[in-house]
């Protein structure tokens, strides 16, 4: 195992964005791999996301205060949705659920984690791993979105095939913590 300073994640800052699905326990994986590897890590959540996994998870994982709210107080004064993703080398989404793609596909900012992907700098790049039902998918305003969104250059991970939350299986698995750590370390040592 390399120590975090010989890991290319080693000092990068990521600011990893948590959507409400089921999948949200596997971004508890991923935060923990990407502090393992030496990455400062600042969690936002949408208040979905909060009914999945508690914030105090993400806050134990990246020593770090999570965002959950547009209307949270910080210790200094300053604009949440702005300053965290100035301060990003890279944003993940994960999940990244039909809802918060429709929302950054047609640039609906009503909540803390659209918002910072609306203010976000265009320098920064973004990575979305997509996760819900297969229908939701494959559904046309959904390809529509996910279409946009790669035109504008928004990197996607997955969506991977198998067994849902639902019972059903097919397109929709969010991908696994190894492949998005993996994306990540693609985006970021390019």
């Amino acid at each position: 195992m390399t120590e975090q300073g010989d890991s290319p994640l080693a000092g990068r800052e990521i600011l990893l964005c948590v959507t409400g699905g089921i999948a949200c326990y596997k971004v508890a994986d991923l935060t923990g791999k990407l502090v393992g590897a030496g990455a400062g890590v600042t969690v936002a959540m949408s208040d979905a996301a909060t009914r999945f996994v508690a914030p105090l998870t993400f806050q134990t994982l990246t020593r770090r205060s999570v965002y959950a709210s547009l209307w949270q107080s910080t210790e200094q004064f300053e604009s949440t949705h702005i300053s965290a993703s100035e301060l990003a080398e890279l944003i993940v989404v994960a999940p990244a659920t039909a809802d918060v793609i429709a929302k950054l596909a047609t640039g609906l900012a009503d909540d803390l984690v659209s918002t910072l992907l609306l203010a976000r700098p265009q320098s920064c790049p973004l990575l979305i791993a997509p996760a819900m039902n297969t229908r939701m998918w494959e559904a046309p305003p959904t390809r529509t979105n996910v279409d946009r969104l790669r035109n504008w250059g928004v990197q996607l991970v997955g969506p991977a095939e198998g067994r849902l939350a639902c019972g059903t299986t097919g397109p929709g698995r969010m991908a696994e913590p190894e492949e998005i750590l993996a994306a990540i370390t693609d985006l970021l040592t390019v």
